[in-house]
């Protein structure tokens, strides 16, 4: 169903981003064929709608052989109203989840361990907390195939928990988020069936943790961050006093708050990641021109385990120049939107991160995540029109 509104939202963006940029055209008059249009029109048009409809800053990167692009919206923050830069910090939240995957399949690369072996007396506190209903794999996890509780749906039973949450932020560690999903039942019938879970990505940082004997955030930044030379990119508590943060909002009973504040996501192998667009651009490109992991490593990653477009870390896509597909990470918390796509050689990547104007929590209804959610399709339908003008047309 979620696929489902993202594709119609991925219509109604191309309809509204080609309109406004001068591209709709009758079918009695001619195609227009002078003037090319800039292969970033449809992302500038729709960072443009994003702001008309309330975006605190949107911040973009495209990059394609022999040139790249970059733009910012908007403002850092709601009160100082500093106007945004490309450069600017965001939290781009599951896409940490791709630089998860890089570190497990490095261990895969090492020998460590095999995606087809069983995790249940590796990760401690997997069998005592979670109560796994048989073998689960490295593989299930990566894939979201596990069935394993989603941990982040049973944080808030109400207003007033957040609330106090927001007031006096405490770390999720992985054994927390254990606890929480060890409170619902794991279904038997769930393993195998994709089913979205951060806790799954809680549980390969721990794995990684545990075989490489060192805290997952140090063998993040020994395998990935430096090598890559991701200089402003972190899973560290971010400094809300950083004047190159952007800032992100919820509404809560109708009162704006600030919740810049990533003290619960600290450390998180599935969002704890600050990153600029452009670190995010630079590790996707890595990534697909296979200087992260080994040929073979990179190849399973690019499989999907079920029938759910997830491979291992990545969303993916039908690429819309070359045919295949391209790879895609999406990060979505209440105060941030990113997205981000590659194609399979990681010659075309484009990043795009948004502030969405102070909304309410699924704590208040629905029509907050509803927002949210169709932004992240247009996001994403724009990147699709995007890479494939770059490839057809490089400017």
């Amino acid at each position: 169903m979620r696929r489902a509104r993202a594709l119609a939202a991925c219509m109604l963006a191309l309809v509204l981003v080609l309109s406004m940029s001068g591209c709709a055209y009758t079918n009695s008059e001619p195609a227009p064929t002078s003037t090319p249009l800039p292969p970033t029109v449809s992302v500038e048009q729709q960072a443009r709608l994003f702001m008309d409809r309330g975006a605190v800053a949107a911040v973009v990167q495209v990059r394609w052989p022999g040139g790249e692009w970059s733009k910012a919206y908007g403002v850092r923050d709601l009160d100082a109203k500093t106007p945004a830069q490309p450069t600017d910090l965001v939290q781009v939240a599951s896409i940490t989840k791709t630089m998860t995957a890089v570190t497990v399949l490095k261990l895969v690369d090492d020998g460590l361990i095999r995606l087809d072996d069983p995790v249940n007396d590796v990760i401690p506190g997997f069998k005592t907390l979670l109560h796994p209903p048989g073998p689960i794999t490295v593989r299930q996890l990566l894939g979201h195939i596990s069935g394993i509780p989603e941990y982040t749906d049973l944080r808030f039973k109400n207003q007033d928990q957040l609330r106090q949450a927001l007031s006096n932020p405490e770390q999720i560690t992985p054994e927390k988020a254990f606890e929480l999903a060890g409170t619902q039942k794991w279904d038997p019938s769930s393993v195998g069936t994709f089913g979205y879970s951060s806790t799954g990505y809680e549980a390969l940082g721990l794995l990684v943790q545990t075989l490489r004997h060192k805290p997952y955030a140090q063998v993040l930044r020994e395998e990935v961050i430096d090598p890559l030379g991701l200089k402003d990119t972190s899973t560290a508590r971010v400094d809300v006093h950083d004047p190159r943060i952007l800032h992100g909002y919820i509404t809560l009973q109708g009162q704006r708050l600030d919740v810049t504040d990533n003290a619960d996501r600290v450390d998180s192998a599935a969002a704890g990641a600050t990153s600029t667009v452009a670190d995010v651009d630079t590790f996707f490109s890595a990534l697909f021109q296979g200087k992260l992991i080994s040929a073979k490593s990179l190849a399973e990653l690019e499989k999907r385990p079920s029938l759910a477009p997830y491979a291992l870390g990545v969303w993916t896509w039908p690429d819309g120049c070359k045919g295949g597909t391209r790879y895609e990470g999406r990060g979505g918390l209440w105060d941030y939107l990113t997205f981000t796509a590659a194609s399979d050689d990681g010659r075309y990547v484009a990043t795009m991160a948004v502030v969405p104007p102070p909304l309410p929590t699924e704590l208040e209804g629905s029509a907050g995540n509803a927002q949210r959610h169709l932004w992240s399709g247009q996001m994403e339908c724009v990147f699709t029109e995007t890479l494939a003008r770059l490839c057809q047309n490089p400017a």
